[in-house]
Formats: structure tokens, C-alpha cells, sequence
């Protein structure tokens, strides 16, 4: 059956370059999951956003000399061109800097208001001395007064789960220029959290088949519940819809509050681009929509319990009831909360705040997005943190894509060139040929059943099984010495590119670049794997324009599906896939990020 597929991946922010520990959590998982999707006929819907408000953009403007908003135009254009490059098909990557944005996220803290899920309190901010704002809780780091983690933020403690506050930490001090905070009152709005904690837990025990990991974390953060301030002492952000706060120069809508508020604002962003304004609705409610949301391991509990609440507040569901919002009526709770654990670097978390950063752009000027994309579906941090390195990436490169991959397609398409010059026919099947082809398409269902469940790194290793299996078929029935039974050679050298065909499409959603290049080796025309595009948009009334991800993915001829070649097509001669590594690359690792 037919599906609306909402994925959503976790809101980067704009306030640098992408790294790859990033990608890895919410970027590569949700496009190949998404790609996998669109091939088997549901309509797909990929947001997400560069996160622009908040005190991170501010520290960053500020030490680049700019305005919150220049710097935010800045590193939003860079990172849309990371993602494009990545290959990632968002039918809109959008940013939080919208006059559409900030719609939504008023709309949804009104509704939340006027059902009297918000209420006022005061707390104890955390201030920074020097510059006299709030910091925000997830840029105050100390000591877990529950567990004794040394690195726990002022919002949650990403080892034991147990949800803090600044105050709480034991040594807290400024994730930004290390100064300890000052803890000032202050009065805010807060999201009250315990009006939510039957309706969570009656949900959360509905989620069967979530990771393990997701579950954890959600369960161990409804035990412990309490109102969640969303507004801050802060003058760059949303402002806030209630009487008398509204043109307060210092407070602002909370970015937590504003960011996870962006799928919604993007889809229908998306919906307003499209000439239809109500066509998001088809992916937030109906017995046909699901919703999957992609994140790093510590963006969970603001999937999996803070956004379903606030889901369930404008719904009018919560503990205290209410009305749907009249904007957006009754949405669904997401469908599947799908979390990547850390990328490690020598085993610390791959992050600019700590010093181990790979950059995006700077791995994909060297080696390419495939082989990327590659790592992170088959050596990534699914199930539990993984240390990169280099070592490991240029052995998978060489060994699986360059040796098993490329040489399959390279040798069975250039057999075939140089004795055909087109795809030869079939003749008579032996057992072996049979066995092969039924394997290949087999894998079609274990491995589409894989993707669907988001289990990426046993979907490729069965993909790649194929793949292993037609190149032990190829060296086993030497068709390069059928010289005097060109009947035989011409029916195993049809028989190993049928399977390359199968195999090129079972890794379209892992390897869409170098799939659409075996596309066109095997004779193919046109676009096989949709690439994203950027375009430059605006919202009318001489706003400035910004750019977006886009693309039309509708158009790609990408089947999830076993397609017959075709005898006589003609072959284009091959080159190779991808390029093998020096080996003592992964003894030192590039100039741009060495192991030292």
C-alpha cells in the first residue's frame, strides 16, 4: 500500500561547516532511508532546516565580527552545499529564519497556551558574566551529580539520561570560553511536561519495534518529569506571542522549542512552494501517513517525549484536554523516533567543541560522497559509538567498493564490451546461473525489509553479499576462456550483468552517484538516482532571497524492483567506480586531518 512518508532529519546549526560525525546521526540515514522509500512507490516528503537562532549563532557572529544574521546566511549557505554534495534529497532544507518559521512556531506556542499547557515560573539562569546572556543549557558542561559523568550538559546527561539543569551541575562552567555562569532569577514561560506523562507513557509502550536506545532514554525521562522553561533572556530568536511579552527586547521563544516546531514549518513551506498550501497535511495526520525522525543519540528525548508533548498540547490531548490549534488541527505523533549513536574519533565524540573534527566538504573534495555514504551505512554508529579511522575507511574503500564493487561492474561490463558491444543474450541456464539469479532477486525483499526498519548496516551487508556472490560466479565459470563456446560466455557474462544491474539498484539508496554511473555503463538514459538541488528562493514583499535543498525526485526511473536487461543494448566502456587508496593513508590520514 501506497504511503505518505514524512522523514525528517535533526536541524544542523548554522553556525559552521558540517562534520562528519553530524551526517552521520541525521543526514546519510534519513536520505537513504528516504531514496529507499520513493523507490518503492510511497510518496516521500524529506524536511529539515539549518538551526539559526539561539546563542550559538550570536557567539559565533560575534567572533567572526557579523551580525547574528549574516552569520547565519553565512554558514546556512555552506552547510546547504555539504548536503548537496552529500547527495541528500530533501524536497526542502530550509532554515529557521523564515517569516514562515516564525508563524508556525508562534501558532504552536499559542495553541499550546491557550489549552494551558504553558505556564509562567521563575528560575535560575545561567548568565554569562562577560556578556551578560543567557547561555543556553546544552553550552553549560560539568559534572553529572547523578552518575559523575564528567561531560554532562546543563539539559540532560547524554550517559545515565536523567534530565538537569544548569544549576544542577556539579563545577559547571561555559562550554563556549570556559568562564563558570552566574545564576540569576529570572521569570519565563514553560512547556508543563507532567500534564503529558500518562499520554506519553501509554504511547511510548505502543513503540514495539523502536531501538532499544530510544526507548531507554524516553522511559528514564517521563519517570522524571517537570515543566521545561521555553523562552530565554536572549534578543536574537522567535518572539513571543503573549500580551505584554510580544515586543520584549530580551526574551525570545527558546531554540529547542523553535527547532523541533521546523518540521512542521517545513513541510509547510514546502506544501506553499508546491502551489498547494494544504498538501502537508497528507503527511502529519490520516491512517496513510508515517512519520520517521532522524537524530544523534542526544537529540532523543526531543523527539521521542518534548515534541509528542508539545504534539499533544496543541492537539488537545494532553492531561488538562483543550482544542486542536485551528491552524494546524490534530497531528500525529511520530510514527518512529530513529537515533545513531556518536562517531567516534580515538574515543572522543567527533565534535568542534572537543577538537576532532572531519569536515564534510573537505572528506568530499578528496574522496567523493560515496564512499562516505558507503562507511556510514556499513561502519557507522547505528547500534552503538564507533571510532573512525582512517585505517578502516581506506580498507573498506579498497577492499569493498573499489575491489568487490567496482571490479564486478568494471570486468563483467568490459567482457561483454569487447566480445559483444552490447548485452549479450541469454542461452540455456545451468543450475549454477539459476542460483545465482534467484539469489539476486531474493535479496530484493531482505533487503527492502532491512531499510524499512531502519536496520542500514545489515541491508548493505546483504546488498553487498550479492555482489560477492556474482564475483564468485564470474571467477568460477572463466568466461574469459569460452573462446570456442560463445554460446556459454555470452550466457554467463548476461547472467553476471543482470545481477549487476540487481545489485546497482539494491545499493541506489546507499550509492546513489556512482549507481547512476552503472546505470549508464549498462546502457541506461536519463536520470536513474535523483541528485538534490540548491535554488534560490524568497518570500515575496522584497524579502531577500536564500538558498534551499530541492529537487524532483518524482521523475527518477529508480525502481525497487529486479529489471530484465536488455540483449543488444549497447555498452558504454567502464571506468573505474571508485579510486583505490594508498595504503599508508590510513597510517596517517590526510594533510587536512592527520592522526597524530
Amino acid at each position: 500500500m501506497c504511503a505518505h512518508i514524512l522523514a525528517t532529519a535533526a536541524w544542523p546549526y548554522a553556525n559552521g561547516p558540517r562534520h562528519i560525525g553530524h551526517v552521520s546521526g541525521f543526514g546519510v540515514p534519513s536520505d537513504v532511508f528516504a531514496r529507499y522509500m520513493r523507490m518503492s512507490g510511497h510518496q516521500v516528503l524529506l524536511v529539515s532546516g539549518s538551526d539559526e537562532h539561539g546563542t550559538a549563532i550570536q557567539v559565533k557572529a560575534e567572533a567572526e565580527g557579523l551580525t547574528p544574521q549574516q552569520a547565519a546566511d553565512k554558514y546556512h549557505t555552506i552547510i546547504v552545499e555539504d548536503l548537496q554534495g552529500l547527495g541528500l534529497s530533501y524536497d526542502l532544507y530550509t532554515r529557521t529564519t523564515t517569516r514562515n518559521h516564525a508563524e508556525v512556531v508562534q501558532e504552536m506556542f499559542r495553541s499550546l497556551y491557550d489549552n494551558g499547557y504553558i505556564v509562567e515560573h521563575t528560575l535560575m539562569g545561567a548568565i554569562s558574566p562577560s556578556t551578560g546572556r543567557t547561555l543556553p543549557d546544552r553550552y553549560i558542561e560539568g559534572t553529572c551529580p547523578i552518575c559523575g559523568f564528567g561531560y554532562a550538559r546543563g539539559d540532560q546527561c547524554d550517559n545515565c539520561g536523567h534530565q538537569l539543569d544548569p544549576i544542577d551541575l556539579i563545577d559547571p562552567h561555559s562550554r563556549v570560553n570556559g568562564e563558570i555562569p552566574e545564576f540569576r532569577e529570572t521569570s519565563h514561560f514553560f512547556l508543563d511536561l507532567p500534564a503529558f506523562a500518562d499520554q506519553l507513557n501509554e504511547w511510548l509502550d505502543s513503540r514495539v519495534d523502536w531501538r532499544p536506545n530510544v526507548l531507554n532514554f524516553s522511559y528514564n525521562y517521563v519517570k522524571e518529569l517537570k515543566p521545561r522553561a521555553i523562552t530565554r533572556d536572549l534578543d536574537w530568536g522567535v518572539k513571543i506571542p503573549v500580551e505584554g511579552w510580544q515586543d520584549e527586547d530580551l526574551k525570545r521563544i527558546y531554540v529547542w522549542f523553535d527547532a523541533v516546531t521546523g518540521y512542521l514549518s517545513a513541510s509547510i513551506e514546502w506544501a506553499k512552494r508546491t502551489g498547494n498550501p494544504d498538501a502537508w497535511r497528507d503527511w502529519w495526520t490520516g491512517e496513510n501517513a508515517r512519520c520517521y525522525m532522524f537524530m544523534g543519540k542526544d537529540n532523543i528525548v526531543f523527539h521521542s517525549v518534548i515534541w509528542p508533548s508539545m504534539l499533544l498540547g496543541s492537539n488537545g490531548q494532553g492531561g488538562r484536554g483543550g482544542n486542536p490549534s485551528k491552524w494546524f488541527g490534530v497531528l500525529d505523533l511520530p510514527t518512529e523516533v530513529v537515533s545513531s549513536e556518536f562517531l567516534t574519533m580515538r574515543g572522543s565524540k567527533v565534535d568542534t567543541s572537543h577538537g576532532h573534527v572531519i569536515y564534510v566538504r573537505d572528506f568530499l573534495r578528496e574522496f567523493g560522497p560515496d564512499s562516505l555514504r558507503y562507511y556510514i551505512a556499513a561502519a557507522g554508529p547505528e547500534a552503538r559509538d564507533t571510532d573512525f579511522t582512517w585505517e578502516e575507511f581506506v580498507r573498506r574503500n579498497n577492499t569493498e567498493l573499489a575491489n568487490e564493487w567496482g571490479n564486478l561492474v568494471n570486468r563483467s561490463v568490459a567482457m561483454a564490451s569487447k566480445n559483444n558491444g552490447a548485452i549479450p543474450p541469454a542461452h540455456d541456464l545451468t543450475a549454477v546461473d539459476t542460483e545465482l539469479l534467484t539469489a539476486s532477486k531474493a535479496a530484493f525483499d531482505v533487503v527492502g525489509d532491512l531499510l524499512a526498519h531502519q536496520k542500514f548496516k545489515q541491508a548493505i551487508t546483504e546488498a553487498m553479499r550479492v555482489v560477492s556472490l556474482a564475483n564468485q560466479y564470474i571467477s568460477q565459470s572463466e568466461p574469459w576462456k569460452m573462446k570456442d563456446d560463445p554460446d556459454r560466455r555470452d550466457t554467463v557474462l548476461h547472467v553476471a550483468l543482470q545481477v549487476v544491474s540487481d545489485a546497482n539498484t539494491l545499493l541506489t539508496p546507499f550509492l546513489p552517484h556512482s549507481a547512476q554511473k552503472v546505470f549508464e555503463l549498462l546502457g541506461g538514459e536519463g536520470v536513474w538516482a535523483a541528485q538534490p538541488e540548491i535554488r534560490f528562493v524568497d518570500e515575496g514583499e522584497d524579502t531577500a532571497s536564500y538558498p534551499v535543498l530541492t529537487g524532483d525526485y518524482a521523475s527518477e526511473q529508480a525502481r525497487w524492483v529486479s529489471r530484465p536487461i536488455v540483449p543488444g543494448t549497447p555498452l558504454n566502456k567502464p571506468t573505474p567506480l571508485f579510486r583505490k587508496l594508498d595504503d599508508s593513508l590510513g597510517e596517517t590520514g590526510p594533510d587536512w586531518a592527520p592522526i597524530g
